[in-house]
């Protein structure tokens, strides 16, 4: 390989003896650091002065043979991101519509070796980057480690692991993980809190637009911008805004200030409506393409 041949000049003389050896060190460095496809997505949205637009899934709801193609749905339907929410069976920062989502996932079966089974069905025909939303719960019993090695083996790009703080991260999240860890922000989050927490972040930021759990709001707070400004003066990671959008009026307001768009609750709620419905896909579809359309019309 080219790669490794340019390098062999620089190696010490011991390792001259092994090419072999070279070439898998060199290929598996290049692989370590290729771009993350969050970090690609944002990086093609900026050249091209476009707004990401993230969907919010739980895995398995209605059962994970559904998930591949939901999430194949959503990304006809224009998402340029995906969140596949883990379930668990206490998650205290969602609200009534991903509870009931969460309950239909695990009263379906629906086990973290499943979803990673569901994420390798996806990456046969898609490079979406998609992200796991989760409590550290379900991974502390599984084990960091191997969640992580399997993550990036099925084609995880990043984990949002809402109940993580930054302390514990910097100390157990590994460094050579091509995972990336993305972070929750909150209105109440003060100044000094979230310089910490950006500094052990990494892919993007998401920020948690009002205080309480997630849901469908009829309205935004009106200081959206205003803290995405104090966020952007401690880093360079793009912005994403989440809880309680769920209108293409509010995914445009949103996507003016922010690098991304998220939409979960409206869309659980979609699925919830319909879930023995024929047209279930077709439905999702009708939905969130003016959401979609709404986020990427801001230039």
């Amino acid at each position: 390989m080219a790669f490794a041949t340019l390098q062999i000049s620089t190696l010490p003389h011991k390792f001259l003896i092994a090419p072999p050896l070279i070439t898998t060190y060199y290929l598996t460095r290049f692989k370590q650091i290729e771009m993350n496809r969050i970090d690609q997505l944002f990086k093609d949205l900026q050249e091209r002065k476009r707004k990401a637009f993230v969907s919010y899934l739980v895995a398995g709801d209605p059962h994970l043979d559904k998930t591949p193609e939901l999430v194949d749905t959503l990304e006809k339907s224009g998402s340029d991101l995906i969140e596949l929410g883990v379930p668990f069976s206490d998650p205290l920062a969602d609200g009534i519509v991903n509870q009931l989502g969460s309950q239909r996932a695990l009263d379906s079966g629906t086990t973290l070796e499943g979803i990673f089974q569901a994420v390798q069905t996806i990456r046969q025909k898609s490079e979406i980057p998609i992200v796991l939303f989760t409590y550290y719960n379900p991974i502390y019993h599984y084990g960091l480690q191997k969640f992580i090695a399997k993550a990036e083996k099925a084609g995880v790009d990043g984990a949002l692991i809402l109940d993580f703080p930054p302390e514990e991260a910097k100390s157990e999240w590994p460094e050579s993980t091509s995972l990336k860890r993305i972070s929750l922000i909150a209105p109440t989050t003060p100044p000094n809190r979230i310089a910490k927490i950006t500094s052990s972040s990494s892919g993007f930021i998401y920020y948690v637009s009002r205080e309480g759990v997630t849901g469908m709001q009829d309205s935004l707070p009106k200081n959206i911008t205003e803290q995405i400004q104090e966020i952007r003066k401690t880093t360079k990671l793009p912005i994403c805004v989440g809880f309680g959008i769920s209108t293409p009026e509010q995914a445009q307001v949103v996507a003016q200030a922010a690098e991304g768009v998220v939409v979960g609750s409206a869309i659980v709620n979609k699925i919830a409506k319909n879930l023995t419905n024929q047209n279930l896909l077709q439905e999702v579809e009708n939905f969130v393409t003016p959401l979609t359309q709404a986020t990427h019309q801001n230039c």
